[in-house]
């Protein structure tokens, strides 16, 4: 495994940048792995951590239910979500998708992005994700980000 620098999310781009990644990403629901990959997108936006974006063909059948309803990101388009299932629990609108993206984010069509906040757990190379604050933002907070992140109270108008 290679060392990665940590990064700081004030020198992120805005508008975001996309880039293929490799780190070995799980996600578990129910005490079961929803999803399991080396091979994600990941978005990083000025003052936000990563958000990853897994391959819909690394979660588990039946995990991923349509839900109604869609937001508008001015850089990504329309997003699609999802209620995760798994081991009898239901966990409403907890991932999200982009079907149609901008064209700059064309590369996540078919891929998937989780709330760590909404699952048991989630992890990068075995390092358990810290969820970013607040009810709308998906990052993934590990030892390779410094902050201040955006999401905690007050920090909606940066």
């Amino acid at each position: 495994m290679t060392e990665r620098p940590v990064e700081n999310v004030w020198d992120y781009p805005r508008p975001p940048s996309i880039e293929r990644r490799d780190e070995h990403l799980v996600v578990r629901l129910g005490g079961q792995v929803i999803a399991d990959t080396t091979m994600s997108w990941r978005v990083c936006e000025t003052s936000h951590p990563p958000t990853y974006y897994l391959p819909v063909e690394s979660f588990v059948a039946g995990v991923l239910r349509p839900v109604a309803g869609t937001t508008v990101c001015e850089w990504k388009g329309a997003a699609a979500y999802f209620d995760l299932v798994s081991s009898g629990r239901t966990v409403g609108s907890a991932a999200w998708s982009y079907p149609r993206p901008n064209e700059r984010f064309e590369n996540l069509v078919d891929h998937v992005a989780i709330y760590p906040g909404k699952v048991d757990e989630c992890t990068i190379d075995g390092e358990i994700v810290q969820a970013q604050e607040g009810d709308f933002y998906g990052g993934w907070i590990t030892s390779r980000v410094s902050g201040p992140f955006k999401g905690a109270p007050g920090t909606l108008g940066w």
